[in-house]
């Protein structure tokens, strides 16, 4: 039985001290050394206890298993653990091969491990850890990674995936995108939207396609969501998912913002990473999903860009604050600089507060987010040159290096939290403006369902945006009333009950190109 120093972890995983809260594993790659147990359907609670989880004050610790263990297992380097390696078809029902998972659980139930991993050192491969993976009985629930990082508003060591780091195999979009349309030929036609163009682009400016759009998790799309009027077959997570692949991979963002993405995993970072995007994701600490029976694990936000477009320079996560608690809801930070030009700007998802009635928390909410934006915006990293800071402003200016600011607000133009994006120091100017006639008016609705409650008709989502850097060149335009249809969203043609948003933003500088 092999025994883990906890440094050894620390340097093979690349982890911070603590996992998701509600992992439930207790896990921790603590200042002890730890084992891990091979068991089916609970975790051990017995013997001396490695660490505490905070949420059920049990005390776990994890044996190896047995090295004569019958079950399935295979190799894989122990760099890739959290980020499970491509499938040959990634668009199939066998998502995952190799990776760390957990089973789907409540932390009441205090569910199984249906994964567990023994690290080895062997000669061969130069000494490199190997993780071995093993699969614990015959269940077949779906999967997600354990290496969440409990959440605080400060940078967390983000396991950020990069597609160059493994051997993914790389996908064809329009084969990819043909497909999805031959699994979804049965299906109603998606709808059809036209971008609108509000100025002539600038031929030396190359412009950059930012796409929003809370996705609907599908746990809370099958179990809490109560959509009266869409079939539950519409919902369908073997369908639905390419409806969802499909409008990405028709509009083409070359930065993806998504919100209630609970298969990053198993699905969406796999498959975006075939096509050459490098992503984030940030869970939910107490994830709603996780209450809904076969849960694919917790929801949150998902940030993906085109990898050889822009180079990563800092990925911040945020847990959001609001009345000196914190909350529920998160947000993903990423600074990247445009490989093309050398100019650099941040880009931010998040997801706050929904329902009537918490208007002050959501308020709340958006001011310890712009505070954190006006901290990170204001930073200077090393791969910045002096040339590039003079040029971003930082250090110089209230408003800092350029942003765009993307998410489900769950809020009306008309509430607190937009006159405070509106009005921040930082500038920020919303993109979907555009649309109206005088340019001051937000569309009419971007979100439209129909609950046991009754019909919600609401504009809720946003791509916020640096006024004095970017400049908006077309917009994405919302489908009209009889597209949507009587039985509103989501629906056989639409998967989510919000709709994306998606623009053309371009500098408003002469782009400085690095020598």
């Amino acid at each position: 039985m092999s025994i883990l120093n906890s440094s050894v972890m620390k340097h093979t995983l690349g982890l911070n001290c603590s996992l998701h809260p509600r992992a439930c594993m207790c896990a921790h790659v603590c200042a002890y050394p730890f084992q891990m147990s091979h068991c089916s359907e609970t975790l051990i609670h017995s013997g001396t206890p490695l660490c505490t989880n905070t949420h059920t004050d049990t005390h776990c610790h994890i044996r190896s298993p047995p090295e004569s263990s019958h079950m399935s297992s295979e190799w894989v380097d122990a760099s890739v653990l959290c980020k499970p390696m491509l499938c040959t078809n990634p668009l199939t029902e066998h998502w995952i091969t190799t990776g760390l998972v957990l089973d789907s659980f409540k932390v009441i139930e205090k569910r199984i491990v249906s994964y567990a991993f023994h690290l080895h050192r062997t000669n061969k491969e130069k000494e490199k850890d190997i993780l071995r993976v093993c699969q614990m009985g015959s269940g077949s629930s779906r999967l997600f990674s354990t290496l969440t990082h409990s959440l605080s508003s400060s940078a967390l060591a983000d396991p950020v995936v990069n597609p160059e780091d493994y051997e993914y195999e790389q996908a064809d979009s329009e084969a990819l995108l043909f497909q999805c349309k031959e699994v979804l030929r049965n299906r109603p036609p998606r709808l059809h939207r036209d971008f609108f163009r509000t100025r002539t682009s600038s031929l030396q400016n190359s412009p950059i396609r930012i796409m929003q759009w809370n996705i609907l998790a599908q746990a809370l799309g099958e179990g809490k969501d109560c959509f009266v009027r869409c079939p539950m077959e519409a919902l369908n997570w073997s369908e639905r998912k390419y409806l969802i692949l499909e409008e990405i991979l028709t509009y083409r963002p070359d930065v993806l913002c998504l919100q209630e993405v609970d298969h990053y995993f198993d699905t969406f970072q796999p498959v975006l990473a075939s096509l050459g995007y490098q992503s984030s994701f940030c869970p939910k600490p107490c994830s709603p999903c996780l209450d809904v029976h076969n849960n694919n694990g917790p929801d949150g936000c998902a940030l993906f860009f085109r990898h050889r477009r822009f180079q990563l320079l800092h990925t911040t996560h945020l847990r959001l604050s609001a009345m000196m608690l914190k909350t529920n809801q998160v947000a993903v930070v990423v600074t990247l600089r445009c490989r093309r030009t050398g100019q650099v700007f941040c880009v931010a998802v998040t997801h706050l507060k929904a329902r009537s009635g918490w208007e002050a928390f959501r308020s709340a909410q958006g001011s310890h987010l712009l505070q954190q934006l006006r901290n990170i915006t204001s930073q200077s990293y090393p791969e910045m040159g002096q040339e590039e800071e003079s040029q971003t402003g930082v250090g110089e200016t209230e408003e800092g290096i350029p942003l765009v600011v993307c998410g489900d607000f769950n809020a009306e133009p008309s509430e607190e939290v937009y006159r405070r994006f509106m009005t921040s120091p930082l500038g920020l100017d919303s993109a979907y403006k555009c649309l109206s006639e005088d340019g001051t008016t937000e569309p009419p609705y971007t979100s439209w369902k129909i609950r046991p409650s009754g019909e919600s008709c609401a504009t809720l989502d946003y791509i916020w945006y640096s006024e004095r850097a970017f400049r908006v060149d077309t917009v994405l335009g919302i489908p009209s009333e009889e597209q949507i249809g009587p039985d509103r969203l989501p629906s056989y043609h639409y998967p989510s009950d919000h709709l994306s948003l998606v623009c053309d933003l371009s500098f408003n500088q002469q782009p400085h190109r690095l020598m």
